[in-house]
């Protein structure tokens, strides 16, 4: 039997620019998605690459690779499932003066935490320090942003994510409570409610994320979506009020 010839992967040096999603590897590649590869990882980078549907994925050792898959996971957050156990889950925490659900209070502990969290089939992280040096940096020009759940002023939850106007970018998330990660993803998705935010994307398929209301589209469909909700104002992350109604009525 011949042996599969994968195209080739474009290396892409500092300054170059990302070749169009159009040439990411296809169904047929032993890595579905995979765009190019190279060592250039900063804000500008991100900046970029998150404005044409591309995102960075590498593990310790590996340069950094550069991935726009098809299709592509998102989140309509008027599709979001708020579960009848993550409501009462939601109530039970409300009643404790110390429960707090906010944005932008500790990033950079919410990108180590998520580095830290166990995942099941993976030994270590992709989270790796020049990813959370690059994140950091991003945060600080405010294109990236946590939700945090915070209990008698420890954290215990989190997500970390990317905005360029109203185009969201899920990364990652942690939690060290019951439903924990959920209810920091729903005040995401009670922001994005608020503010005619329509997707959050997910990258990549998973059983958790479709048992949340994700789904996959294409990504033509997808790099639409987003060149569409770029071009609003950027959203003032750390200053949201959650309004829980928004999410019981969807």
């Amino acid at each position: 039997m011949p042996q599969r010839s994968e195209p080739e992967l474009p290396w892409i040096q500092e300054g170059e620019p990302l070749p169009p999603t159009s040439q990411a590897w296809g169904h047929d590649s032993s890595a579905p998605g995979l765009l190019a590869a190279g060592q250039d990882l900063t804000a500008s980078r991100l900046i970029e690459a998150y404005g044409q549907g591309i995102f960075p994925w590498f593990s310790p050792g590996q340069p950094v690779l550069w991935w726009s898959p098809d299709p592509r996971m998102v989140l309509p957050v008027r599709q979001f499932r708020f579960h009848r156990s993550l409501r009462q889950s939601l109530k039970r925490h409300l009643i404790n003066p110390g429960f707090e659900l906010c944005f932008d209070r500790d990033f950079a502990q919410v990108m180590q935490r998520c580095a830290q969290a166990p995942r099941r089939g993976q030994n270590g992280t992709w989270i790796v320090p020049e990813m959370i040096a690059a994140y950091k940096s991003l945060h600080r020009l405010g294109h990236a942003h946590s939700a945090e759940v915070w209990v008698d002023g420890q954290l215990v939850a989190g997500l970390y994510f990317v905005a360029l106007g109203h185009a969201v970018f899920g990364e990652s998330m942690f939690t060290t409570i019951t439903d924990g990660s959920k209810l920091a993803l729903a005040a995401l998705v009670s922001a994005c409610l608020q503010h005619g935010v329509p997707l959050i994307d997910c990258q990549q398929n998973t059983r958790h994320l479709a048992s949340m209301g994700a789904h996959e589209i294409t990504r033509a469909a997808f790099v639409q979506n987003l060149e569409a909700q770029r071009q609003h104002s950027d959203i003032d992350w750390a200053h949201q009020s959650l309004y829980w109604l928004s999410l019981i009525h969807i």
